[in-house]
């Protein structure tokens, strides 16, 4: 099938941002890195996170009794289990030739600038044209063999006055750039500066593994556009799903089609339910965001539809209720002194429409009960953290699970800003998970100093940290209108990489499909995505 191509002759791209009326550029929020002890500051209080610890509990005990040597199956498990192990390693044989055949193909330059970057033989070259530039020369590099932990090269090496030579090195996938080799990758010098290793618990099929170390790779060598390219080769030789969006979404249509807004829901229902998990096993912080900027979800526009937020809130809410979690939904209150307290537009009446929406949950309905038990309802602050404890008629009290607080925000004004309320909140909160939805946690500008200068370090250090969990954005032409869609930023979950897609119209008005162009652990930049469209 003939695919064209939008015209993208364009001067620059921008994002919609949550919360902004005007365009901004391409630039991802700044990062913070936190040390451990940042990090659990702020989860001293005694509750404990006790909902997933049961769940998880009943997980262990589950699969003890399913391997347990009285169990028919037990033998049948156990050969399973060690064939998983043992072949967990490597592609299989068609996807070994075929990632072979591909990179030797297409991307040799980049198989010869991994093989200087990370091999013995880039120091060897270093160490000889530093007395004689050209005497030692990397000609090419052949792939020939590729599992989830090194790759082996054949190199073709042209030494001065010598024969040429090939020469087989073995290339780790989490290698860290040789000491002496500065060609490629960061110009800083501080080994820390580059890319860390990928986490080895992160649970993922062969071919997943071994297209998300190479995106890493690609990045150390400067070819981030190969990116893309490893991204649509695991989606073909794996039928894997990372990196694929829904053909056909039509999101330029306002309203959306009711399965695109369910396709969205569920990815963040499926991504919240996997981070909360997470932070119970402490793999990632209890501080989280979904960020979710398609046209009906982007205050910024005049397609937003808050019954788009709620219906994504709703799904994600009854998502972790049906594992036996309890869960706070959160609306900020009225903010402001005197007659100028009230809330920001997007939230007028929102806290109303949450508690008037159907969940379902009436007497002989799919959710009986379940609103008033396993969810409730509340507003931004420390007072509505809700831990376990014995009422005075002796009733008990079953402490918040998650919290999910939706759009929190400030305004222009005195004490208008969420910033002391928030923080309040997620310290009275402890270890246990708080997710915001489309938050916007910058400052407005204020009078008598509020959310001026003093302080705002700190509340751009709380604001980060905040970490994505699931993130969807559409990208635009700068400059022009809020159309047509060029394509969209993608974290499909807490532990997933950054995938730019652009957006392509099928020949014949047959449809539209989105083209993963740049995929990496960090949310790409403005320049990277232009650089790496198709034009």
């Amino acid at each position: 099938m003939m695919i064209k191509v939008r015209d993208l002759r364009l001067v620059s791209l921008a994002l919609l941002l949550s919360g902004t009326v005007s365009f901004q550029a391409l630039v991802p929020p700044s990062t913070l890195t936190l040390s451990k002890e940042e990090i659990s500051s702020g989860r001293k209080s005694t509750s404990t996170f006790r909902g997933i610890q049961n769940l998880n509990s009943n997980r262990r005990l589950c699969s003890s009794l399913s391997t347990s040597s009285s169990s028919p199956l037990s033998h049948l498990l156990a050969t399973s289990q060690s064939t998983q192990e043992s072949s967990s390693q490597s592609l299989n044989a068609q996807q070994l030739d075929f990632t072979c055949g591909y990179l030797n193909k297409h991307h040799s330059d980049v198989l010869t600038a991994i093989t200087e970057t990370f091999s013995r033989l880039g120091e060897i070259k270093s160490k000889r044209n530093s007395w004689s530039g050209g005497s030692y020369r990397i000609e090419s590099a052949k792939l020939v063999d590729i599992n989830t932990h090194s790759m082996e090269l054949d190199v073709t090496v042209q030494e001065r006055s010598k024969e040429v030579q090939v020469e087989r090195v073995t290339v780790d996938l989490d290698a860290m750039p040789v000491i002496k080799t500065r060609t490629y990758g960061t110009k800083n010098n501080d080994k820390d500066k580059y890319l860390p290793p990928i986490p080895r618990d992160l649970n993922l099929d062969p071919v997943d593994e071994v297209v998300r170390r190479l995106c890493r790779l690609c990045w150390l060598v400067d070819k981030p556009q190969t990116t893309g390219k490893l991204i649509q080769l695991g989606i073909q030789i794996g039928q894997t799903e990372t990196g694929r969006l829904k053909e056909n979404m039509y999101l330029n249509q306002v309203p959306h089609n009711r399965y695109v807004r369910k396709y969205f829901y569920d990815m963040a229902a499926d991504a919240a339910l996997e981070a909360v998990v997470l932070c119970s096993e402490g793999k990632i912080p209890n501080r989280m965001k979904i960020t979710s900027m398609f046209p009906e979800t982007n205050p910024s526009m005049d397609s937003y539809r808050i019954g788009t937020i709620l219906e994504m809130t709703r799904a994600i809410a009854i998502k972790l209720v049906e594992q036996n979690l309890r869960v706070r939904v959160c609306v900020q209150g009225a903010m402001g002194v005197g007659i100028f307290t009230g809330l920001p537009k997007q939230l007028n009446g929102v806290s109303k429409l949450l508690q008037m929406m159907d969940w379902q949950s009436d007497q002989g309905e799919e959710n009986e009960g379940m609103v008033g038990t396993y969810l409730n309802f509340g507003s931004i602050g420390a007072e509505h953290v809700v831990n376990a404890h014995t009422k005075e008629d002796g009733a008990k009290v079953e402490q918040d699970d998650v919290f999910i607080l939706i759009a929190p925000q400030s305004m222009v004004g005195v004490d208008s800003s969420i910033i002391g309320p928030l923080k309040e909140m997620v310290e009275a909160a402890g270890d246990r998970p708080v997710i915001l939805i489309n938050p916007d946690l910058t400052d407005k500008v204020s009078a008598q100093g509020q959310q001026s200068v003093r302080g705002r370090q700190d509340r751009i250090d709380f604001a980060n940290s905040f970490k994505p969990i699931w993130h969807f954005q559409n990208i635009y032409v700068s400059g022009t209108s809020y159309f047509p869609i060029l394509g969209s930023i993608f974290k499909p979950g807490p532990r997933d990489m950054w995938i730019a897609h652009q957006r392509r119209d099928l020949a014949n008005d047959e449809g539209e499909v989105y083209v993963p162009i740049l995929a990496g652990e960090e949310m790409p930049k403005g320049d990277e995505i232009l650089n790496s469209f198709d034009n």
